[in-house]
This record gives structure tokens, C-alpha cells and sequence, in this order.
């Protein structure tokens, strides 16, 4: 849904998929993530599907 959500709204973003990437997973877990996705902005970070928080960043 989020990357749904980026391509409606026409947000540009790039994609880590964990399968294609394994070495994300660390990355993440180094960030204390333990769910996907995680959208990483200049300004923040979240995880899951947050439609308020992509609104805000996409402002």
C-alpha cells in the first residue's frame, strides 16, 4: 500500500526489496526495525503503511 500510495501521488522513491537485498535486513535492524516497509525521508523515518506520515513528507 505504500508503495501504491507513492505511485498515486507521484512521490519518486527507491525501493530495497529484503529478498533481492538481504543486506538491508542488517541495516534495518540496526535502526531498530523489526517490520517492513520502512520509508526513510531526509527528515524522518517509520514503518508501515502511514498514509499521514507520507502526506507530510511528500509536502
Amino acid at each position: 500500500m505504500t508503495e501504491r500510495f507513492l505511485k498515486e501521488h507521484g512521490i519518486p522513491y527507491v525501493e530495497h526489496n529484503i529478498d533481492q537485498e538481504p543486506e538491508y535486513i542488517d541495516y534495518l535492524k540496526a535502526k531498530g526495525y523489526q517490520a517492513t516497509p520502512v520509508v526513510e525521508t531526509a527528515d524522518t523515518s517509520f514503518f508501515g503503511f502511514r498514509p499521514d506520515q507520507l502526506r507530510q513528507s511528500a509536502s
